[in-house]
């Protein structure tokens, strides 16, 4: 009899966001594999048929439970899987076993890491006291920072894409509908020079439709900046702007990629090598990126030529791959689109399902 996997994802609460779309690929992939995902204690959410939902972590309380629930899974024979995964977790994950945890039994997905001499001390310590814990990374730099430090079970995995129904996959090739800023309003995503780019737009006259996701990251927080930044965005009058200050759900939001150029103007010190979920949704939809050199996302969009890849954020450098690729629509869309199919099978979570079982 197969052992329940557990998977343990704190910040779930709703079905938008890639947080949700991580969770329901796998389990998807994972077929009628035992499952239990763990996650916020009021999420509105809806899972495969056959995967237990158990609605558990309260946010201020979240690292105390999590400690606790490592604390009662560790002895239970079934294995472990944290789907965001941080230093933090490893530290409650040696503070709860008794003794050294066995290989296969729990794995980390380590997102991204941004190393400093007392970050690689710390690792170097945990991976001494837990070397059989596995450490799954979609990216190399994140991989060498850990099996540096010790962990010898760490792997590359590829992030887990959105699988596509066919009922999305475009038969046709849209005109161009808008300039599209998708997902959270965050600095490091370059929501500043978004907005930076639309006061653009309208000093200069300009009738480019563009649509704004502004809404937060998880648990409704804005860093200082972004907050000043919003405050710049409500002063613009751009009469072909268009916000969605509310997170939206998945439907609504694939839907927005549709006859879109994507803007991720990403920065290079946080995305030279992090994956973007945005990136792999955009593609799959056939959206062409405007990204920076210097960043995963550049190097994805360069490879397929599916969209411009620039080597500054100033508004006027925007604007003109902005025109570059809107002038040239069909054929940015069509290798976006190719790389989209691409992309949705080395990314396919079926890849990270059998890292977790085997």
């Amino acid at each position: 009899m197969q052992e329940t996997l557990h998977i343990i994802e704190p910040t779930l609460e709703g079905e938008a966001g890639h947080c949700y779309s991580f969770v329901v690929s796998l389990c998807q992939a994972a077929g009628t594999y035992p499952l239990t995902v763990w996650c916020g204690n009021r999420a509105a959410i809806s899972l495969p048929p056959g995967v237990c939902t158990r609605r558990f972590f309260f946010r201020t309380l979240r690292r105390l439970q999590a400690f606790w629930l490592y604390r009662t899974l560790l002895r239970r024979p079934e294995r472990l899987f944290i789907s965001t995964a941080g230093r933090t977790d490893l530290i409650l994950l040696d503070l709860a076993c008794r003794g050294e945890i066995p290989p296969h039994k729990v794995f980390l997905y380590i997102h991204w890491f941004r190393p400093s001499p007392g970050k690689r001390r710390q690792l170097a310590k945990l991976a001494r006291r837990q070397p059989g814990i596995t450490i799954l990374t979609p990216t190399a730099s994140v991989f060498e920072e850990f099996r540096a430090a010790g962990f010898t079970h760490t792997r590359l995995v590829p992030y887990p894409i959105t699988p596509l129904d066919p009922g999305e996959v475009p038969t046709e090739y849209p005109a161009f509908r808008h300039l599209l800023y998708a997902g959270a309003a965050r600095r490091d995503k370059g929501f500043s020079e978004v907005v930076d780019f639309v006061t653009l737009l309208a000093r200069t006259g300009q009738h480019i439709p563009v649509s704004l996701q502004t809404s937060s990251d998880h648990y409704a927080k804005f860093d200082d900046m972004t907050m000043r930044d919003l405050a710049r965005l409500e002063a613009i009058a751009y009469p072909y702007l268009e916000r969605h200050a509310e997170t939206l759900q998945q439907a609504e939001y694939r839907k927005l990629f549709r006859g879109a150029i994507c803007l991720q103007l990403y920065s290079r010190q946080d995305f030279a090598d992090r994956i973007s979920g945005v990136t792999l949704d955009a593609l799959s939809a056939g959206s062409p990126v405007v990204a920076l050199s210097g960043t995963w996302i550049g190097r994805v969009v360069a490879e397929f030529d599916a969209g411009a890849v620039i080597e500054s954020s100033a508004p006027d450098v925007v604007l003109d791959a902005v025109e570059r690729v809107r002038g040239r629509y069909e054929y940015y869309h069509g290798n976006a689109r190719v790389a989209g199919r691409e992309l949705q099978k080395r990314n396919s979570a079926g890849h990270l399902f059998q890292e977790l079982t085997a």
